[in-house]
């Protein structure tokens, strides 16, 4: 058991770090595509905010695994920082999407005019 809680907060941690990292990856790729422009760097979206519930889940998992355990130590620690990066990466992405609702309006309010 305390195999698999610590490979579960460790997964969590590392799935944490890509759900935090794939929105700036993708908005910089864009500066070196011609046929990828910012805007089309919202379709990475979806995929940020599903790896930030998957690290979420990962941790919680883990932390469960840990309360059944009889040792806790690091493991909660990485739990608890993969948590930590899961809720930061489903912000970002939540946050990327209403920017680009913002954009959808006011182009659409700029196109009427």
């Amino acid at each position: 058991m305390t195999r698999g809680g610590n490979g579960l907060a460790v997964a969590s941690l590392v799935v944490g770090i890509a759900s935090i990292a794939t929105l700036p990856v993708a908005i910089y790729l864009t500066r070196f595509s011609e046929s990828f422009d910012l805007l089309e760097a919202g379709f990475v979206i979806p995929v940020a905010a599903a790896l930030a519930i998957l690290a979420l889940v990962l941790a919680r998992r883990s932390r469960q695994g840990n309360v059944l355990g009889l040792t806790r130590g690091n493991r909660d620690r990485v739990a608890l920082t993969g948590r930590i990066l899961g809720i930061v990466g489903l912000c970002s992405a939540l946050a990327a999407l209403v920017s680009l609702g913002v954009y959808g309006l006011l182009e659409y309010v700029g196109s009427r005019d």
